[in-house]
């Protein structure tokens, strides 16, 4: 069983930035592929960014692409979420995800299967 625990999230204006983090605890048996996954009110859930269990690999969705980031820390426990010059669209509920299993091929994850786990998210809010 894993446990995700997101924080980082808040209001802020466009242009702005904010570092969102995620925490995995319990029976990870090592470091699990992780992903970020926004959702907002009317609209499709969407995949943000995906990084491997050894963090060597990345993926970022068009739209957050130049603009965002994600890394592994150094503990390989915990995930961040750089987000830059945050716009408006980048508005919605962020929730970090881990798979269920370190052998799933990168390429089903950013297809946005093969999560399991899931935290409660963490709101993100960008004024124009």
């Amino acid at each position: 069983q894993v446990q995700l625990v997101e924080s980082g999230g808040g209001l802020v204006q466009g242009g702005d930035s904010l570092r969102l983090s995620c925490t995995a605890s319990g029976r990870t048996f090592g470091n699990l592929p992780m992903a970020w996954v926004r959702s907002a009110p009317g609209k499709e859930r969407e995949l943000v960014a995906v990084i491997s269990a050894s963090g060597n690999r990345t993926f970022l969705s068009n739209p957050v692409k130049g603009r965002f980031a994600v890394s592994r820390d150094s503990a390989k426990n915990t995930i961040v979420l750089q987000m830059n010059s945050l716009k408006p669209e980048d508005t919605a509920r962020y929730y970090c995800a881990a798979a269920s299993t370190n052998r799933i091929n990168f390429e089903i994850l950013t297809s946005g299967r093969g999560f399991m786990y899931w935290g409660q998210g963490t709101q993100v809010t960008v004024s124009s």
